[in-house]
């Protein structure tokens, strides 16, 4: 490939400003066609957007000949289904976090990726911004010594701002979204604990609904052990205070520490009784340095930023932290 001709199926709230955009702005990459199966709002978005064709049938989205890579961001339920019909056809994807609905279906689609010979991305793009860049080289480097342990606290508010609005709030709702508000955020996080740290060898969790205020549960806590013998714990809270409000991963070392909100924009190493703060600006489309390198990956000349086994291995974590492991 030349240059890569993106489809977007489901062009909802995330694409507005988060990745949409970005498909038109790095190099060899352009926006060709959206859909979403509300044909009126399809258009809608294409004007607004100047994107030259709408659909509201994802298959013939796929089919166009104008499209060579599709790009799935429609609520986790139809992943599987729009990525394999894109796989068959022979164009690659990237595929929106959650990877999908179970560990199952990543497999399934992971499965596909290998079957039809055709790349497969999925959108933990935290990895490409760099402020987690250099948290890894932070690592790397061995700057706090041998890493002991990660502790990560996301705790929220029922009414958080941190949460996306949508016109339906499917989140919440498990057959749609695979669980509530853990499996939309916890992806990211439990990604970047791969991406730092390798290889998991042991996960143990527990899910809870407390508050009873929706289908899915509200509390989620769970351990990993890396194959580096490095322990991860978290806890995810969405019913707490305001006052309560928490987002804070500490990764512990034998010679400091690094501090850091997997949605914040700075780190901060303490060391000796110091600490050193690091602030990092975002971009404005925050996906747009991951789209970069999922083009490049797309047309050979870069690796694959997030492999769908990447993806399996979270939908793992996720599954069995919930109990569906």
């Amino acid at each position: 490939m030349s240059k890569i001709n993106w489809g977007i199926i489901g062009c909802g709230n995330v694409t507005e400003v988060k990745s949409g955009p970005a498909f038109n702005k790095v190099p060899n990459s352009s926006l060709v066609a959206v859909m979403r199966r509300d044909g009126a709002k399809a258009e809608d978005y294409a004007k607004r957007h100047g994107v030259p064709k709408w659909y509201n049938d994802a298959r013939q989205l796929i089919q166009d000949p104008d499209i060579n890579a599709i790009y799935v961001a429609t609520p986790p339920a139809s992943h599987e289904e729009y990525a394999l019909a894109a796989l068959e056809a022979g164009k690659p994807v990237y595929v929106e976090k959650p990877f999908t609905l179970s560990q199952e279906s990543a497999i399934r689609m992971s499965g596909a990726a290998a079957k039809y010979n055709t790349r497969l991305t999925v959108a933990h793009y935290r990895r490409g911004l760099q402020l987690f860049k250099k948290i890894k080289e932070l690592l790397q480097q061995r700057v706090i010594g041998d890493i002991r342990f990660v502790s990560l606290q996301m705790l929220q508010p029922p009414q958080s701002d941190m949460i996306a609005k949508t016109e339906e709030n499917w989140r919440l709702n498990p057959d749609i979204s695979g669980g509530g508000l853990f499996h939309d955020l916890a992806p990211h996080q439990l990604d970047l604990m791969i991406w730092f740290f390798g290889k998991v060898k042991r996960a143990e969790g527990f899910s809870l609904n407390q508050a009873g205020a929706y289908q899915a549960d509200d509390l989620v806590s769970g351990e990993l052990l890396f194959d580096n013998n490095i322990l991860f714990r978290g806890i995810w809270c969405f019913t707490v205070p305001p006052e309560e409000s928490r987002d804070i991963c500490e990764i512990v070392g034998s010679e400091g520490k690094i501090s850091f909100s997997v949605f914040g924009d700075h780190y901060v190493l303490h060391q000796n009784g110091k600490e050193e703060r690091t602030v990092f600006a975002l971009p404005q489309h925050i996906q747009q340095p991951m789209i970069e390198e999922v083009v490049q990956y797309f047309m050979g000349t870069g690796p694959n930023p997030c492999t769908a086994q990447d993806g399996v291995d979270v939908m793992k974590i996720i599954d069995t932290f919930t109990g569906r492991g």
